[in-house]
């Protein structure tokens, strides 16, 4: 299975999404300052869990862009040498409280109960690793983008039952911001 296949694709989503699709109402609120207090806490349970076997523990997402209005779920990023090998992850974050609710190929999420809080494993010096944060700095540093980010958000919420269908519609802006961002970079 590619893990680049559209995400748009039912037999996809059916193939990855453990426990199967949901449909629930896709929702934006305000920023929430309480949003790094969260992360905070889930890296430390995180660290406590994984030891060394986590690479690094970073917020990710719109929740980790102060004044960004996002989904009411905190967004981290451990990443691990190989997410395929999950004997070193998986168990303690299951005993951590963590459900497996996504298995794609170099991907592995999982989530509270209250699916508050995504956890999301990717390989160490990936580019998956990268482009999480290259977006993430990017809409910190500018809030153009950071406001267009928002509206866009706001406007495809209420067309979306399946937050994974929400999630790809942003696509094409994300990869933009992203290729933005590294342009300048590289100036």
């Amino acid at each position: 299975m590619e893990r680049r296949a559209s995400k748009l694709d039912d037999a996809y989503l059916d193939a990855v999404l453990v426990g199967g699709r949901e449909q629930r109402q896709v929702e934006i609120v305000d920023y929430d300052p309480s949003w790094p207090d969260v992360f905070e806490e889930h890296r430390r349970r995180l660290l406590n869990a994984l030891g060394p076997t986590a690479r690094s523990v970073e917020h990710i997402g719109s929740t980790a862009v102060s004044g960004l209005a996002a989904k009411p779920i905190v967004d981290i990023m451990v990443t691990v040498d190989n997410p395929e090998d999950e004997a070193p992850y998986l168990r303690p974050l299951e005993e951590a409280g963590y459900v497996l609710r996504v298995r794609e190929a170099d991907h592995r999420m999982l989530r509270t109960p209250d699916r508050d809080v995504h956890v999301h494993i990717w390989r160490a010096g990936s580019d998956d690793e990268e482009r999480h944060l290259v977006f993430r700095d990017h809409l910190r540093s500018n809030s153009k983008d950071r406001d267009t980010y928002a509206a866009l958000k706001r406007s495809l919420a209420g067309q979306w039952r399946d937050v994974n269908y929400y999630a790809e519609t942003k696509g094409p802006f994300i990869r933009q911001a992203v290729e933005s961002a590294r342009r300048r970079e590289e100036e």
